[in-house]
């Protein structure tokens, strides 16, 4: 059975996106100049037998991960070699380039996700997917939360969370190229709170 870890991206003024969808706050952080970043992520992808996705990280990542413009990232093959599902009601079908497609799961979402667990063989990762993270932190499914923080400030935009209070415990913090900080929490059992 695997564990849901869901990473998500910030600006250092708490922003997932900025006011059009857009990260590219963490453009310059992440690139072929972040090598430390990336082993961390190559790291944790190794460990992944699948990920799961909204429709709209769906459409940013499948336009190129498995693009000849990955090629030179360090995590594209293992990224790439993942099971994939999207969670999503807009799409019937979810191409992965010629690497096969994704399952569309259009079901209960608790349902789904506990489905998906109890089958993998490795844990299962999220980026991004704000909207499908926020449910997930509501049902109590998401096991490990990764917050990346860039050292930008963007001023305005879109807020990561869920919407009511979850616990989280410290387990692992790091810093990589001299920019980016990395929080590991463990989301704990009695995760969430009624207000």
């Amino acid at each position: 059975m695997g564990r849901l870890i869901v990473q998500e991206s910030l600006s250092a003024d708490g922003f997932a996106a900025d006011a059009t969808g857009s990260i590219s706050f963490m453009e310059s952080f992440t690139g072929g100049s972040a090598e430390d970043f990336a082993r961390r992520q190559l790291a944790l992808i190794e460990g992944l037998g699948s990920i799961v996705m909204g429709a709209r990280t769906y459409e940013g990542f499948s336009a190129f991960w498995p693009t000849d413009d990955a090629a030179d990232e360090l995590i594209a093959p293992a990224f790439n070699a993942l099971d994939r599902y999207v969670f999503t009601r807009s799409h019937t079908e979810a191409p992965w380039g010629s690497l096969g497609d994704c399952k569309v799961v259009a079901g209960d979402t608790g349902d789904t996700i506990r489905r998906i667990k109890a089958e993998s063989e490795g844990d299962i990762g999220c980026w991004g997917s704000l909207d499908l993270v926020a449910e997930l932190l509501g049902l109590g499914e998401v096991d490990e939360l990764r917050l990346v923080i860039a050292p930008s400030m963007i001023g305005e935009g879109r807020r990561f969370g869920p919407k009511a209070p979850v616990q989280l415990e410290l387990v692992d913090s790091g810093t990589f190229d001299g920019a980016l900080v990395e929080l590991v929490y463990k989301v704990s059992p009695a995760r969430l709170r009624e207000p």
